[in-house]
């Protein structure tokens, strides 16, 4: 398999050729919901190809994208910690080219692994902190007070 680029990127060369033994390559259409908000958090994949929107329900409302995704990028971090719920939602823009990865085995994994599993954590938590900064901005652009000015 080629080497990724994003999050897989900065891990070792072993532990990332170890981790994407797990992996299985797949294609999915444009247009399928990966997953929804509060639905069992199983399986995460990294992007070889394509988008996948990040969007967070918003009752009585369209749900509102909080994120867009590329070639790189971790879609699902739910898995990693209980109750491995989804926090957002995810729907593929294009076709997606992505690795697959059951989070059962990657688990087994990491423990198995201590090494791997802290790169892979680390490597986990620092997309989490993204995705906080990046919802954070979006929700204030859609629902902030008018007029308040550029985010710092």
């Amino acid at each position: 398999m080629s080497v990724p680029t994003g999050v897989l990127s900065d891990m070792s060369d072993a532990h990332r050729e170890r981790l994407l033994e797990l992996a299985s390559v797949t294609l999915i259409p444009a247009g399928v919901r990966l997953f929804e908000e509060g639905s069992r958090a199983d399986r995460f994949w990294v992007i070889r190809r394509g988008g996948v929107a990040l969007d967070v329900h918003v009752p009585g409302r369209h749900a509102p994208v909080v994120e867009t995704l590329g070639e790189g990028d971790l879609v699902g971090w739910s898995w990693l910690a209980p109750p491995r719920r989804w926090h957002l939602g995810a729907q593929t823009l294009t076709e997606v080219e992505a690795f697959e990865f059951d989070a059962e085995a990657v688990t087994g994994l990491c423990r198995d692994e201590p090494a791997l599993g802290l790169e892979l954590v680390t490597a986990v938590a620092t997309v989490i902190g993204h995705r906080l900064a990046a919802s954070r901005r979006r929700l204030l652009d859609l629902y902030g007070p008018a007029g308040s000015g550029p985010l710092r």
